[in-house]
């Protein structure tokens, strides 16, 4: 606007003011890189400014709406417009002949202007520069307009509804509400024995496939009984040499007194022997697990235990009764909520997400454990309430999230809790 028009117009200079928190200041002044704030041009330039927009606001007022509206954009100023104190500095500043016009908000059509724009002529302006001046300044017209913005309306209610809505607000967090709490959960059976290994060794075989019925006293897994059979025929060969040994030594005790206290040692070593073998043989006997009671076995792969060392009590399956099923839920320990027996479970499984599973707590722990995700929890029990259509969702092993029901507290409380058990732990307190 100030600079670029010059080889169309050939104007003398021109300026371009804005009105910035209700003072004006120049924006750029034609042939000029930085504008001085400060020179006694600058301090009339605003002062003329003024006038201007004082004296278009109360034209604007005065004229009908359809009169205003049809205003011209580019205007003439000579110094008979201006009051005698400005019009004095005139010959000082400006030459005869100066041409303005309004820049002005988006939005905002005839109350405010933001802007004015001076274009500043030696000797009589060219009817043909006018008309080009004219028409580039509907266009700057539109380009200040649009990069100036919609002036923002405020959205704020008024003071009084302001007040409403805080008491609204405030009357909320005083509503009862039930506190919850979600939690990774699994489906169990809540009869269930665990079928360990008795004593070290290596499985030679898993008898039955994961999730097969089964009975009391079948067989479920084969340790191995090579090392075994080995130390029983050796500790066989050890007992016939002790009992010979004692047989020559009773014999031998006829004939020589001395001999007779070798007896009793003898006789000891022999029952030794004799309680070492009893020992193995009721080893032997217990190198087939059988199903302590009838349900369904539960553990991985089979080709997992093939070969496999065990130790002395370690688990190897489960045997679960398939008609007594619940929910096994990890609530961990900084999400944990007051929930006892009779509490209400949802249980919305990852199979079937829109077909919760309803039940009740029937046992809480009240030790923190480590969850199968590694993650100190507590370890929760509930049952399932039976329903017409849920039989194929309710297999042992099935992940899903639970939804645990606790006491009613108030919203208040129920928003701020963990933000305030936050704060304790930071500030100590």
């Amino acid at each position: 606007m100030a600079n670029d028009a010059w080889g169309l117009l050939g104007f003398r200079q021109a300026l371009v003011l804005r009105k910035t928190a209700g003072r004006w200041g120049a924006q750029a002044i034609s042939g000029l890189v930085e504008v001085a704030e400060t020179t006694p041009y600058q301090n009339w330039l605003r002062r003329v400014c003024v006038h201007l927009d004082a004296s278009r606001s109360t034209s604007a007022r005065m004229a009908e709406p359809q009169e205003a509206a049809d205003e011209t954009a580019l205007l003439q100023l000579t110094p008979n417009d201006l009051p005698e104190a400005l019009a004095q500095e005139w010959g000082q500043w400006w030459p005869a002949d100066v041409v303005y016009f309004f820049l002005r908000n988006r939005g905002d059509a005839q109350a405010t202007v933001n802007g004015l724009a001076f274009y500043l002529f030696d000797g009589p302006i060219n009817p043909t520069r006018l008309a080009s001046l004219e028409r580039l300044s509907e266009v700057w017209l539109h380009a200040w307009a649009m990069l100036s913005g919609m002036p923002r309306k405020s959205w704020l209610p008024g003071a009084r509804t302001r007040w409403v809505v805080a008491l609204v607000l405030l009357a909320a967090l005083f509503i009862p509400v039930r506190q919850s709490v979600l939690a990774p959960a699994e489906i169990i059976s809540l009869e269930s024995v665990v079928l360990a290994s008795p004593l070290e060794g290596v499985v030679r075989e898993v008898l039955v496939r994961p999730n097969q019925a089964v009975v009391a006293d079948q067989p479920l897994v084969a340790l191995d009984d090579t090392t075994l059979r080995n130390r029983r025929e050796v500790l066989l060969k050890s007992v016939g040499s002790a009992q010979a040994e004692l047989l020559a030594t009773t014999q031998k005790s006829f004939d020589n007194l001395q001999s007779r206290g070798d007896i009793a040692p003898l006789s000891g070593r022999v029952e030794e022997r004799r309680a070492e073998l009893a020992f193995i043989d009721e080893q032997l006997q217990r190198l087939a697990l059988t199903a302590p009671k009838a349900g369904i076995t539960v553990f991985g792969d089979p080709n997992d235990w093939r070969g496999r060392s065990v130790a002395a009590g370690e688990r190897i399956m489960l045997v679960a009764n398939p008609a007594k099923l619940g929910v096994l839920v990890h609530v961990p320990v900084g999400d944990a909520i007051a929930v006892g027996p009779g509490a209400p479970v949802r249980l919305f499984l990852h199979v079937a997400p829109l077909s919760p599973l309803d039940g009740q707590v029937i046992e809480t722990g009240y030790q923190a454990l480590l969850s199968p995700d590694n993650i100190a929890s507590y370890r929760i029990r509930a049952t399932l309430a039976s329903s017409p259509g849920d039989e194929n969702l309710q297999r042992i092993g099935l992940k899903g999230t639970a939804k645990l029901y606790g006491e009613r507290v108030l919203l208040g409380y129920w928003l701020m809790r963990r933000p305030l058990a936050a704060g304790r732990e930071w500030l100590g307190i």
